[in-house]
Formats: C-alpha cells, structure tokens, sequence
C-alpha cells in the first residue's frame, strides 16, 4: 500500500477508511483539539499527540514515550479500527503528527494506514463540527519490535558501528543552535542531519518518489536506508523521515523513539555541538 494518500483518493474512498485527525501544536497542547471542535473532515475521529499516541513519561525516556501497545490498540478499537480496515491520519503541521499514527501502525503489525499528503490545506471538500458516531470493532495486534531500537542500542553502536543515526531536528537544533524543547542542546555522537521538512514542496505535500530517492541515498552515502536509525527529538519528527524513506522506496529505517530528549536527559551520555 503507498504510505500516502491524495485528497482526491481520500474522497472516492472515505466511506470505507477510519479517518484519524493528528493536529496538534507542541506550545499549545490543546490547540489539536480545539481545532478538531472547530472544524474536521466528515468521519474524522481525534487523537491527542499526548494523550493517545505517546506512554507515560518517567522524566528518562523522553517527551514522548511509545504509547503502551495494548492501550493503544484498545483505543483503535473504539472507533472502529480492524484487522482488515484502512486507517488515514492526517494533521495540518505538514504530516508530523499524521507520521507518528502511520508509524505506529505498522509497529502494532498494521500495514492498511496511509497519510492525508498536503494535510488538511490539501481537502477540497467541506469541514464539519459533527462528531462521528464510533461503531466498537475487535483490534488485534503483532507487535514488531524489530522496527525499533533502545538507547542501549544507540550506545552499543558508538562503541562498534553497526548502522547510522540521522537526526530530523532542525540543523539549528542538531548544531546545539537555539534549543527550546530540551534542557541540552547538541546532537548524539555520529549522527547525521536531516531536517523533516525538507522532505516536502513548498505546498506541503511530500516530494515525488524519485526526488526523495535521490536526496535520501546523498544523505545516507551509500548506508542502505534498512542500516539507519531515524531520531529526533522525541520521536516524532523521525517519523516523518520513517515515512519519507517508506515513500522513497526505502525500506527498513528504524526508529529510535526515545530520541534526543531521552538520550540528553543522562548526564553521563555524551554529546557533540
């Protein structure tokens, strides 16, 4: 299945597919939701960055922990969600939210789930304020932990390197340059940089297959994409590249969900600005 979906597909298809709204704004929390109660696509159901799609936070393993799995899936399930059922996230924050949905499908073992490419600005058709009324489904999950690694991992490759880390932050943000979202600044030792939005047009939608292709494979060097770790800094922003690499015919990245913010909140971690 193609990890994206036009807006025109998402209209000739929408009666078929769980439509997931991802908004949010990491300084103003509520403004997803908010937004959300002003105005959705028809069907769309909400979930929080937050609340939904991240764990509990132990002030070690970052801003935004994995959700628990079961919780999850018990979530999906509520609105709808099954085994065999499309699911389409969409966000107006140029695909990040919507990416971190997308991810977590396929870690719960789902692969029918695509994102809304162009995000809201991109629908033609009406918004509405009518909340949609969920019909409870059974949701089963595979959970693949293959597509993952831990911080464990991350130090044991900076003693023997095994594969390549690449930060989505904002080259800024990767230089130590102006952080805000963190109490250090600075990158993981070895990591290269690529900024999520580069991944896009200037109209929001994500590049073409083979520009992506091209760009990925100047970044990676000659790494093959299934011998790199996407982080960023709380395992958001990674997604997107997840996703562009996935769009790109590039199978195989990793993420490493704690990201800068779990791995900067050790002290006796290193760090390079």
């Amino acid at each position: 299945m193609n990890p994206l979906i036009s807006a025109s597909q998402l209209q000739e298809q929408q009666a078929d597919v769980l439509l997931i709204d991802c908004r949010h704004d990491l300084s103003n929390p509520q403004a997803g939701r908010l937004a959300y109660a002003e105005g959705h696509l028809p069907g769309a159901y909400f979930l929080h960055l937050d609340d939904d799609l991240s764990g509990l936070k132990t002030g070690k393993n970052g801003r935004h922990p994995l959700p628990d799995p079961q919780v999850l899936a018990d979530k999906l399930a509520s609105l709808g969600a099954s085994r065999f059922r499309n699911i389409v996230a969409y966000d107006a924050q140029g695909g990040i939210y919507a990416a971190r949905l997308w991810w977590l499908m396929r870690w719960l073992g789902h692969d029918q789930v695509q994102v809304l490419d162009g995000g809201l600005s991109a629908w033609q058709g009406d918004l509405t304020q009518v909340l949609p009324k969920a019909a409870p489904s059974q949701f089963t999950f595979e959970l693949r932990p293959e597509l993952m690694v831990d911080v464990n991992a991350l130090l044991a490759n900076m003693a023997q390197p095994i594969f390549t880390v690449v930060d989505a932050r904002s080259p800024s943000r990767f230089k130590g340059e102006g952080e805000t979202l963190d109490p250090v600044g600075g990158h993981i030792p070895g990591a290269i940089n690529r900024f999520f939005q580069d991944n896009l047009q200037a109209d929001g939608r994500f590049k073409l297959a083979t520009e992506l292709n091209a760009e990925w494979q100047a970044v990676l060097s000659g790494v093959k994409a299934s011998n790199s770790v996407q982080q960023c800094g709380s395992g958001v922003t990674a997604c997107h590249n997840l996703l562009a690499l996935e769009v790109a015919g590039l199978s195989g990245a990793r993420l490493y969900a704690g990201s800068w913010s779990e791995w900067c909140a050790d002290p006796l971690r290193p760090i390079l600005i």
